[in-house]
Order: C-alpha cells, then structure tokens, then sequence
C-alpha cells in the first residue's frame, strides 16, 4: 500500500491515526516485525502502526470509521461505530502475543460497587463526585471529548493516482464547507469557481492544510476540522461562530509544482517514421482537451477540423509548442502541461480556469515546412529504362492520392481510367509536374507534396483540407511525346534478305499488340489464318502501316507506336485514349502491289485493239463474264496482275463496275478508257 491508499492491501486494510507534528492523516496498516524486516520503530515494536506516528492502537476487525487517539472506550453496538481499545498485541514473527499494558480507568470511572458492598458516607460522596464531574464537563464513558487533530475520511480514491498533493504544491479543489448539524457556512461551488493555491505552507487554516496534504486528483474527502485548528475561539464574524467544529467535503481537480516538466506519453508511433517535427513547422493536428481531473474543455474533433498552425514561433502556449516537437505523422501523444506553460494565473475563457493543469491527446495528422520540396520515394524502377519523362512528355498513370495520416481522397483506380496529361505544362499541381520528371515506363514512385506546391491554405472540395501535405503512390503506364516517330527494334532478319516490303503491297502478318505496362489487347494468333492487308490502303493504324514496311518475309519486329500514330486521344473498342501501343509483328509472306489508284497493271503496253480482244463472242459488247475472263487470262499469262487481294474476284468485280458507267451490266466502247487516259482528262478538264 503506498501513502496515498492506491490499491489493495493483501491484509484487509485497517483504518487508524496518527498524532504526529504534521496532523492526523488517514492510513492503512503496516506490519512491523522485531526481526529480518528492518529496524524496529522501538524497541518492542506495536503490532499495527502508522508510517511516523508516535502512538499506536490495535483496531478492531469490524473498524470503517474514524476514531481518536487514545480514548478508551468501548465498541458500540452499531456495525459502523468504532472506538479504540488497546488490546493485545502480535508477537514477531513465530513468537506469542503479549498482552499490552492494560489502560486503567481512574477509580471513579471504574465498575461501581453495589450499596451493599459500601457504607454510605462512601457512596455519598461517591455520587457527588459524580454530579461535579458531570457539571464540570468531564468526558464520560459515551463521550470521547474534543478532537485532538483533523479528522479524514477518504471515502472516494481513484484507482490511477498518478501523485498526492505534498507540501509546496499548488492545489486547485472545490468544498462544501459546514457544521456539524449539515448548516454551510460556506462553498467553492456556490461561487462557481474553484480554490487555488499552495498546500501545507501555512496559507489555509490549518485543519485545512493537514487534510489535503496526500490526495489525489479526483480523490474525495470528509474532513472533520476541530476549533483549534479552524479560526479557534475567535472565529469569523457573522459566518462562523467561536470554537466551532468545521465540516469539509473536498475533491482534489489539480496538483502542480514549479519545479514539474511537460509531461509526454507515448500512445501510438508509426513503424515507419523518416522525419518529425521540428521548430518552424507547420503542423496539422487532432486533439482533446481535457483539465487534469478529466473535464473536457475543447476538441477539434468537435469542430470536424484539425487544428493547423506552426511550431516554435509563439503561436500557441508554451508547453503545446515542446510537446508537438519530435512527433511523426500519424503519431498519438498525451500531454499533461502545468499552468506556467499554458495560461497560467489568468487562465481562458471560462473553459480554463486560472492556475490549471492541461491534458492534451494529440494526434498529428501531417507537418511540413514552407522550405519544404517534393519528395521522391522510388519503390520500383523497371530494368532497363531506355527514356525518361521530359517537361512537354504526354503521361498516362494510375495514381492513389492520400493525405499523410493515410486518408484517401482520390484515386484513378476507381474510376477505371489513367490520368492522362502533360508534364512541365502547368496542367497539373505544381508539386506533380515537379514529381512525375524523369519516370519510367512502368516505373512505381511515391510523391510527397508540400501544400504551398499543392492546394495551399484553401484545399480543394470537401476531401482536401487546406495546408494538406500530399502524397501520391504513382504507377506509370506510358508516355511519348507528340514528335516520337515509331520505334522500331528488329529482332529477327532473314539472311540474303533481298526483296523487302514496300507501299501499295499484299502482305500476311502475325502480330500481338499490347500496352506498355503489359495489357494484352489483341493477337492475329487468336485466328485462324494470319492478318492480311495492302500497305497504304488505311486499312491499319499508320504507325503500323510504316513499321511493317521495309520488312523481309520471316523477319520479326517489335514496333512501339506513339498514339498520334495509333488511336489518338479517343482510343479505340479495347484501346484506351492517348495509348501507346507496342506490337511484336512477323511477316509470313508479302505480293507486289499495284501504284495508289489502279487495281490492274500491264507489265508491257496494252494490247492494241482493247476492246475488241476484250469482247470474246465480238458482239458489240463486254459483258461482266466476258470481262473476267479476259483479266483472268492476262495474269495467268503474265501479262499484267491485279492488286492484291485475298479475293481477286471482287477485285474484277471493282473493275468491271468501274468501266460500266451507266450500270447497265455491259460495257460499251465509249465507256472502256484506261486510267491514264482518265487522267489525262482530268487535267484538261481543270484547265
């Protein structure tokens, strides 16, 4: 048991008193023992003693209540009612109890002795003795007289009694100060304002100073206050009247010294912890305010807002500014400050009254300084990085943007779409075109963003607060810039490669197609047959268009194809907007292609007398059978080739409809012209 009464006592504690120079103060008992425990307190040491007091009484188990030093006298009959009597006294451990020295009453308080047993004169004078001592005032056997000290009942102790009012300590407390029949003369409560000042240096009455001496914060008490040790036989005029007994109930709400220290707890650190808080910062902070016996007086919880200002320059109370020093984002403190490192005799408001301690449970939600960069954190750098971003690079990235105590307030990822922009432009925050120079193509980097390089002091919506430092979690998809051409990097070429692609020919090609960060979109192996098409017929995206060009049948490339060269900023069905797409592309076979416009070439002169070999039965007329056949005939005898196509058919079929000016199905000599010959037209018409 420790002197304030914290906790519990294997032994059922026992009340008892001291009479020492310092007054009477309630206690428990302490086992004392005449061997291996320490120097007896005298040399036949008591059974139950008080740490300091100079008389020592054994107390009945049934003992709750106070009782006096010294007066012997008997239990009542009520369960409450306690009286000291000594009694016998435990021997040292493994010795006998001895019998204390029996406290004999004077004769007249002794049993008296039956009339029979007296003569008369004797039980005559006997009774006026009796009489006088009765008129004279002596204590009787039911009434154990004045008290000698104060009286202290600790009827409420709070289980966490983190220190007791000593000596020299400043003391806040409230009272209910009355007599002994329940009238008051007197309370702090009344007044509505607590009592402060120095405890045990002679500034309250004496009872007083005695009473509070070894209380704890919230710790109530029952004092009972004897004249002398109140205002006396003078008392006060009209309040309290001469030799009166004084009644107090006290609770203890602060207890401070001058000599105490800001007092920091621990509550909860993060693991990871790269930097804290240091003077000139720029703090945003959660907290509850409470006094030391636990009333609230203010919370930024309350106001839904953190409280944002900056450390070590005066703006807040002296004991907030040391307190919030060396703390990491995210970390729980508890702060107990004494009143001359906060608002000290004045106190604030009527929220904080003066000379009182503060509690503050702080939690910092972010910090910066106005000095403060962008910080970079590279948590995954692809190998190799063939290009990094530039100022004037169009980006795609998926990003989480946090605040610092990990509140997320927006996130490309939920909307299942890139953020797509570019950087060193003034399109974004001044912090992420700072941020995103120099990434790579997949590349995962974390931006951490002062709020003077963000949204400053205004924030932006409902999700950021002002002066919110940032911190985005960046992962990069592509980018390219609107100059890149095609990159083309060849990773098979036949040997003896002599005759390559060129404009205008049939080509059978597999190809994957892909985004930088892996996604497969599309593959020719997903067919059954190879993709074909004649290069420069915008049947392809252009970017592919010239990267199959110049290839050799069984040569493998891979191709990255900017979107300016793709699917520009709309994408395509699969194709995100703004993509840059990569393609591994082989090429299985390629036919030599006609020139842009025709769909038949001669590889000589045209047969002289045209139509009239093209008209097989010579009737006059060319009809589409006819025709066919005769185009057919020149290919097979290699005279001349079709563009090609996976249909020629159709291709006769675009020429025959061609050379058929009316529609009529047949065609005629006026309508049969060559293409030169239509050309040729075509300029003297435009002159």
């Amino acid at each position: 048991m420790t002197p304030a009464g914290r906790g519990r006592s294997a032994v059922e504690p026992q009340t008892c008193f001291q009479a020492a120079p310092v007054g009477l103060f309630l206690c428990n008992k302490e086992r004392k023992t005449q061997k291996g425990e320490g120097k007896a307190l005298t040399p036949t040491p008591p059974a139950w003693s008080c740490p300091g007091a100079s008389r020592f009484v054994e107390l009945p188990q049934r003992c709750r209540g106070p009782t006096r030093v010294g007066i012997a006298a008997e239990e009542a009959p009520g369960p409450d009612t306690c009286t000291a009597i000594p009694g016998r006294k435990p021997a040292g451990r493994g010795g006998r109890a001895e019998r204390a020295p029996s406290l004999r009453l004077p004769r007249p308080f002794r049993r008296l002795q039956p009339p029979s047993a007296m003569s008369p004169g004797s039980f005559f004078l006997l009774l006026l003795l009796l009489l006088l001592l009765s008129i004279l005032g002596a204590p009787g056997l039911g009434d154990p007289g004045p008290l000698e000290d104060v009286v202290i009942d600790r009827y409420y102790i709070p289980k966490i009694c983190l220190r007791e009012a000593q000596m020299g300590d400043f003391i806040r407390y409230h009272y209910n100060g009355t007599f002994k029949d329940g009238t008051k003369f007197d309370s702090s409560y009344n007044r509505g304002a607590t009592v402060a000042g120095v405890v045990g240096v002679g500034r309250l009455i004496t009872g007083m100073d005695r009473g509070l001496q070894g209380m704890c914060v919230n710790e109530r008490r029952h004092l009972i206050v004897p004249p002398h040790l109140g205002y006396g036989s003078i008392g006060v005029a009209g309040l309290i009247p001469p030799d009166a007994t004084l009644y107090f109930d006290v609770v203890m709400l602060d207890i401070w010294n001058k000599k105490d220290k800001l007092q920091i707890t621990t509550l909860a650190r993060p693991l990871h912890c790269n930097r804290t808080v240091e003077s000139s910062d720029f703090v945003r902070y959660h907290y509850n305010g409470t006094l030391l016996d636990g009333t609230p007086f203010d919370s930024s919880y309350s106001k839904n807002s953190t409280y944002d200002t900056y450390v070590g320059t005066g703006w807040l109370i002296k004991g907030m500014d040391q307190g919030l020093l060396g703390m990491c984002a995210g970390e729980k403190r508890s702060i107990i400050i004494p009143p001359f490192l906060a608002y000290g005799e004045k106190g604030y408001g009527s929220a904080i009254p003066p000379q009182a301690s503060l509690v503050f449970s702080v939690l910092l939600v972010d910090f910066h300084n106005p000095k403060d960069g962008v910080s970079l954190e590279h948590l995954e750098v692809p190998e190799p990085c063939r290009r990094r971003a530039v100022s004037g690079d169009f980006v795609r990235y998926h990003y989480n943007g946090t605040l610092m105590d990990g509140t997320l307030f927006d996130s490309s990822y939920s909307r299942n779409h890139t953020y797509n922009t570019y950087i060193g432009k003034g399109y974004i925050i001044p912090g992420m075109d700072q941020g995103l120079q120099g990434v790579c193509v997949g590349e995962r980097r974390r931006v951490v963003v002062p709020p003077h390089l963000a949204y400053g002091e205004n924030g932006a919506g409902n999700k950021i607060p002002g002066s919110a430092v940032l911190i985005f979690d960046v992962h990069i998809i592509d980018f390219h810039n609107p100059e890149d051409p095609v990159e083309m990097e060849t990773l098979y070429r036949p040997e003896g490669c002599n005759l390559t692609t060129r404009h205008r020919d049939f080509i059978r090609y597999h190809y994957n197609c892909s985004l930088l960060d892996g996604t497969k979109l599309f593959s020719s192996h997903d067919y059954e047959k190879p993709q074909e098409v004649t290069l420069g017929t915008d049947k392809v995206i252009e970017g592919l268009n010239r990267g199959l060009l110049d290839m050799c049948a069984g040569e493998r490339r891979v191709l990255i194809v900017p979107p300016h060269l793709g699917h520009g900023e709309s994408g395509a069905r699969g194709v995100p907007g703004s993509a840059v797409l990569r393609f591994e592309v082989e090429l299985i076979s390629m036919e030599e292609g006609v020139p842009e416009g025709y769909l038949f070439i001669w590889h000589g002169e045209p047969p002289a007398g045209l139509y009239e070999q093209m008209d097989l039965n010579k009737d006059g007329e060319i009809p589409a059978e006819e025709f066919s056949t005769f185009i057919k005939t020149q290919v097979a005898e290699g005279k001349g080739r079709l563009m090609p196509s996976s249909d020629p058919d159709k291709v006769i079929a675009d020429m025959f409809r061609n050379q058929d000016r009316n529609q009529d199905g047949r065609i005629t000599p006026e309508e049969l012209k060559l293409k030169s010959d239509e050309d040729q037209e075509k300029i003297h018409e435009e002159l």
